[in-house]
């Protein structure tokens, strides 16, 4: 399928072709008719990636203070490759569109295959012939109203909100500053809601069409616009001032409190300077207020992704109630659109469109991508042609990790040839297979399990499909690399366990440290001698932002998501998987997405090792510590970079292990024999201190 995409290394917008995105059970396929660009939005986001890496820095510091706690915590060298792996992205453009519902997830109510659904979302109701959008981020378009008026409902769904925190009604007066697409939809809205409306620009087409529209239309001029909303207002001020503008300038803002009455609400939409001085603000008492998008659950995972509704009684608009509103403001003719609309583009030519909004050459305000009817077919993006070879490599999930650290270890470790890979998105999937040297991009996993080129699967998507999709893939009669951890339920772990023993082929966990050089070279140490060891291995992980898909409950936290890592590591100091487990998190609210835990593991030489899990310790502090103690003898590795034997360092350069870990994944192959370990033993152990994670809960909650 086509989509369009900007680079963020740079360079200009494209149109390239990737495979088609897949859904979840919260999520809508939809063929795309028509999509709206957002000129503002967009055009900022293809200024910010063609700028340079100190303007970009500059324009989001908090994305630099991101990198510099990762660099505090993970290292200079990985930090780097991380930064470098997303700025060879591709960032998809579009968050307005319109088509027709071919696949509904089993989580979705109210929308049926066959709809024409307008749809919204950065990121998801992309500028592409076909939409993976979350449920809540669709809405019915009412009989009557075209595909191209409904591709709009959620850019107005920008203006609708902001109009919502004016707090305005029927005869209020409001002035709207910056007449772009967002400004004209901002006045339409207002003149529907029967308020009287004043627009302010510099440009005199945007004016026009404010005026076109019955507003009071006002070239900016200082004292004498200042004048004219005075006049209009009976002298007494607007009501309320949206600032539709995007500018770096503050001027555009320091000029709302002379067009307000006291205790006006101003309303924040665009991005402008915001250097003000206070006291025009604090005289006339008024409230200064920001949109945040297109209205409650904008940003919120559990509504966006999830799909779990905030109840009408108490959020009554939220962000997919304000596309229905938009929609029924249309279906009633209250609202109209099509006479904003100055160009159109078939999808093929959107750089075009681009190129026109960048250049300024002739005036523009609505702008729609037009769809073919019938879209090519799915079909594999071939990259380059195939070549023969033993232990063909097909990858599901192309997120970071596997661009930077797993993709790298398969080809040191000795596999030459990579078939294909796929991703939910379909466009990462593209850039992995162009960057990766695959032969080829697809759609779905079943693409890549159902190829006979692939033979050796490895699965590196979010944690909840890895039991599912390792299971599948054997059963398929494929060797199979997972990435931590291989099941979230016992009953899960269970099916991958048999369907391994079914089809007898080769089962591969990703828990590298155990084949890093610091864990053979402990394992060496301890050799020969008799009695328990006890190990303690302290985990200063770090805090992770609100939004990390850590924190969302599907995927196991944590505890089963990071500490399986290190349950893992202990079993392979002690040369056996545990016998018996206890497990303590510090008491939220939901144990398993407690981030400072602390397991106790018993093994059946009497062993013993106690993992210490937090999440607030300072980045400074190492971020991994294992001390090992037993048989007349001690061990201590640091971050997996230093050994220390008996208090005595070690010397040579380490790593995590993880080319050692797929370098014995292949030897596991070519001799059709059980790697070292499986995983299966340290997750029945991970996925028991969750059981008693969760019991310890439920006796303490019913004392």
């Amino acid at each position: 399928m086509k989509q369009v995409v900007q680079p963020a290394n740079g360079g200009p917008v494209r149109v390239i072709e990737v495979p088609r995105p897949s859904i979840g059970p919260t999520e809508v396929l939809v063929q795309t008719v028509a999509s709206a660009v957002s000129p503002g939005t967009e055009r900022a986001v293809t200024r910010l990636a063609q700028s340079s890496l100190l303007a970009k820095a500059r324009a989001r510091p908090d994305l630099v203070r991101q990198v510099i706690r990762k660099a505090q915590t993970d290292g200079i060298a990985k930090t780097a490759r991380s930064v470098r792996a997303r700025l060879d992205d591709d960032v998809p453009l579009g968050y307005s569109a319109a088509g027709i519902a071919l696949e509904v997830g089993e989580a979705v109510a109210g929308i049926a295959p066959g709809q024409l659904v307008a749809t919204g979302g950065a990121g998801k109701a992309n500028h592409a012939e076909f939409q993976a959008v979350p449920g809540l981020l669709c809405a019915p378009v009412p009989a009557g109203v075209p595909a191209a008026d409904a591709a709009f409902a959620t850019v107005a769904s920008v203006a609708l909100h902001s109009l919502r925190l004016a707090e305005v009604g029927p005869g209020a007066k409001v002035v709207v500053i910056g007449l772009g697409l967002l400004g004209q939809l901002a006045v339409r809205l207002a003149q529907a809601s029967g308020c009287d409306v004043a627009g302010i620009d510099v440009a005199q087409f945007q004016a026009d069409r404010a005026a076109h529209a019955g507003a009071l239309a006002l070239l900016e001029a200082g004292d004498d616009t200042t004048k004219a909303v005075l006049e209009w207002s009976r002298g007494r001020g607007a009501d309320a001032v949206l600032l539709m503008a995007a500018s770096s300038s503050s001027a555009i803002a320091g000029r709302a409190p002379d067009l307000c009455r006291d205790q006006a609400n101003v309303v924040v939409v665009g991005d402008v300077g915001l250097d003000l001085d206070r006291r025009p603000f604090y005289e006339r008492e008024l409230n200064l207020r920001f949109a945040r998008s297109y209205g409650p659950g904008r940003y919120e995972r559990s509504y966006e992704e999830w799909g779990v509704d905030l109840p009408a009684g108490l959020v009554r608009w939220t962000e997919g109630r304000n596309f229905e509103a938009v929609l029924d403001l249309l279906a009633a003719g209250r609202l109209q659109v099509a006479d904003l609309v100055t160009h159109h583009f078939p999808i093929a030519e959107a750089t075009s469109a681009y190129e026109l909004v960048e250049s300024g050459s002739e005036p523009s305000l609505g702008i729609v991508f037009d769809y073919p009817d019938a879209p090519a077919p799915d079909r594999p993006i071939v990259l380059r042609a195939a070549r023969p070879g033993p232990h063909g490599v097909g990858l599901i999930g192309a997120g970071a990790f596997a661009r930077t650290v797993l993709m790298p270890a398969f080809k040191e470790a000795g596999f030459e040839r990579f078939v294909s890979v796929a991703s939910a998105s379909g466009l990462s999937a593209r850039r992995m297979a162009e960057r990766a040297g695959f032969e080829k991009a697809v759609s779905g996993a079943d693409a890549i399990i159902d190829d006979p080129d692939v033979e050796v699967v490895v699965i590196a998507t979010p944690h909840d499909s890895h039991a599912r999709l390792a299971a599948q893939a054997l059963r398929a009669g494929k060797d199979v690399f997972c990435e931590k951890p291989l099941a979230l339920t016992m009953d899960e772990l269970d099916d991958v366990e048999a369907a391994q023993r079914e089809s007898g082929r080769v089962l591969f966990v990703g828990f590298n440290r155990r084949y890093s050089e610091p864990i053979r070279l402990v394992r060496k140490h301890f050799a020969g001698g008799t009695g328990p060891l006890v190990v303690t291995y302290r985990v200063n992980a770090g805090e992770l932002p609100p939004a990390h898909w850590y924190h969302d409950r599907r995927h196991g936290g944590r505890l089963l998501g990071e500490i399986c890592h290190f349950v893992d590591t202990c079993s392979a100091v002690v040369g056996a998987p545990p016998v018996a487990v206890r497990a303590m998190g510090s008491g939220g609210n939901e144990r398993l997405l407690d981030e400072d835990v602390v397991v106790v593991l018993r093994f059946g030489d009497g062993s013993l090792a106690t993992i210490s899990f937090a999440a607030a310790g300072h980045p400074s502090v190492e971020k991994e510590r294992v001390d090992v103690l037993g048989r007349g003898r001690s061990a201590t590795i640091v971050d997996f970079r230093e050994l220390h034997l008996n208090g005595s360092a070690s010397p040579g350069r380490f790593d995590k292990g993880h080319g050692a870990a797929v370098f014995s994944f292949r030897h596991a192959i070519a001799k059709a024999a059980i790697a070292e370990s499986n995983g299966v033993g340290s997750m029945r152990a991970t996925l028991a201190a969750a059981a008693d994670m969760a019991a310890a809960q439920s006796q303490i909650a019913h004392r």
